[in-house]
């Protein structure tokens, strides 16, 4: 067996040669240490048993087997976490245990990993996430995808234009809870029941609703996104698109190749060479991995944070074939974003949805971004079209539909509002710390990449900006090059001319009109 890597201080995996004669004392050592690989996973920790902190793959003989696994339940089961045996492979003198550590759902919050759902239109990603999501089969006529659809036209047409968040929900021995429940698709049960939540957030694939999906995209710090390719299309213009928007916005990502039951083996073959084709092109630049067993998941799912790797999955949604492999990589896919270092910092949420209810009055739904907001907090909600803030009072908090006191950063909250009309609120509107001075962005300095412009860009060009939820027009007022064509970076500074917003410096954003694409970094903000 080949060598693992050395050790490294930071991060989730941990190498154990053994763990045997352990006191009291030494066990408060080793919690400590998991609890720090803990922290780092997110809630999720790697322990591989057996191995040298220099990779050496010595291995274990089953007496030291069972005292190490021993030991290291009595350490996981003081900070409340449970283990795992992911797989068992052979060392040079006994075995190597690669182990899954999960902080349990009594002693916090499920871990919450935000996928997205991309790929062309009629690829099959609402089919293949209702089939996730609820456990049945589709049955080839749209029997999944109308169950998680939001509104009749999706249903009728058999294609996404919205967006929605479904939640696949695993307890602590990786078990998909959804299936238990008398509604597959409850969220409030989903989050109760869960020590881990995949939110997978369905994307429309077709052109038209492009603003819709990069709106999606931008609002909220995914942790990966899924591309699903259709079998019998291949890997077609939008699911071109939607991964090269994988890519400047360095989102990891993964590739599951649906639909594998309509087409034979030559077609199939075609297809997965035409991704592997555009995986590796200069500009891309990854390392395809086709998974193929459940040693292929792990090793898909330690490599999955670096980016590098695109692991490829072939599943059918009517026979079930590959659906398991892909729901065991779910199951212990890391966490990418650090949450618990952005608790500390001052609130920041951006409202994404709108809603009226009925006896409570305006309520807006968002990803709190940084810090906590705690009910009946008094918050600043702007900036408004003219360009003020306005103190607002929060009067509940919804998490996955549960009311809570509290809502920390990483979650999606609904806040219900005083002291603000239905009318007044839009989407792109930031909620902040009281502590935190207000601004209303009427222009930024940027630097930008023109990725796709069929003509030339010229001062007075406008074009739609895509930031958090903010959707709006800007125009380029100054530009450092004169003109910018496909391909150019340049400075540049752009204005808002209906609608300042709340901006950051060093954000990123991406510019849409037509067929032009852009990406661009804030570098100041005016």
């Amino acid at each position: 067996m080949t060598r693992y890597e050395p050790e490294r201080e930071e991060g989730k995996v941990e190498y154990k040669l053994k763990l045997e004669k352990v006191d009291d004392e030494r066990i408060e050592r080793l919690a400590s240490q998991m609890k720090y690989r803990l922290m780092e996973g997110g809630g999720e920790a790697f322990y591989v048993l057996g191995v040298s902190d220099d990779g050496e793959p010595v291995g274990l003989n089953e007496e030291e087997l069972e005292i190490t696994l021993r030991n290291l339940k009595t350490v996981a089961d003081k900070l409340g976490a449970k283990i795992k045996i992911l797989r068992i492979r052979e060392g040079r003198r006994g075995k190597i245990i690669e182990v899954l550590v999960r902080l349990t759902r009594e002693d916090s919050p499920p871990i919450q990993v935000l996928v997205l759902v991309l790929g062309n239109v009629d690829a099959g990603k609402s089919t293949l996430v209702g089939v996730l999501c609820t456990g049945k089969l589709d049955d080839g006529r749209g029997y999944a995808m109308a169950q998680v659809a939001r509104y009749l036209h999706e249903i009728e047409s058999g294609r996404t234009s919205s967006i929605s968040t479904h939640l696949l929900g695993f307890d602590t021995n990786g078990v998909i809870v959804n299936y238990k429940l008398a509604s597959p698709l409850d969220e409030a049960q989903i989050y109760l029941n869960s020590t881990k939540i995949i939110a997978l957030t369905d994307l429309g694939g077709h052109e038209r609703y492009l603003r819709t999906t990069l709106r999606g995209v931008m609002a909220k710090p995914a942790d990966y996104a899924m591309i699903v390719v259709g079998a019998n299309a291949g890997l077609l213009k939008m699911g071109r698109e939607h991964l090269g928007i994988c890519v400047v916005l360095g989102i990891p990502f993964f590739i599951v190749i649906s639909k594998i039951d309509l087409v034979d083996q030559y077609v199939f073959n075609n297809t997965l060479q035409e991704v592997r084709k555009v995986l590796t092109m200069p500009g891309v630049n990854k390392l395809p991995f086709e998974v193929s067993d459940i040693d292929d998941v792990v090793v898909a799912a330690r490599h999955m944070p670096s980016g590098r790797v695109v692991p490829i999955f072939k599943v059918s949604s009517v026979t079930g074939d590959g659906l398991e492999l892909l729901k065991s990589f779910l199951n212990i896919i890391p966490p990418r974003m650090r949450w618990s270092e952005k608790v500390r910092k001052p609130l920041l949420m951006y409202v994404e949805d709108i809603f009226n209810v009925k006896g409570v009055g305006p309520v807006v739904a968002g990803l709190v971004l940084e810090g906590l907001v705690d009910k009946d907090r008094e918050v600043l909600l702007g900036p408004f079209k003219d360009g003020s803030w306005r103190t607002v009072r929060v009067k509940s908090i919804h998490v996955n539909r549960i009311p809570v006191d509290r809502a920390v950063a990483g979650q999606e909250a609904t806040l219900a509002l005083a002291n603000v009309e239905l009318e007044e609120l839009e989407k792109g509107q930031a909620i902040i710390d009281k502590g935190v001075k207000p601004a209303s962005i009427k222009s930024i300095e940027a630097f930008i990449t023109i990725l796709r412009h069929p003509t030339t860009i010229k001062p007075g060009y406008q074009a739609v900006l895509h930031l958090h939820s903010i959707r709006s027009t800007i125009e380029f007022a100054e530009m450092e090059k004169i003109p910018m064509r496909t391909g150019d970076s340049g400075k540049v500074v752009l204005r808002f001319p209906f609608h300042p917003w709340y901006i950051r410096k060093g954000e990123t954003f991406v510019l849409r009109e037509a067929r032009t694409r852009a990406i661009g970094k804030v570098l100041d903000v005016k």
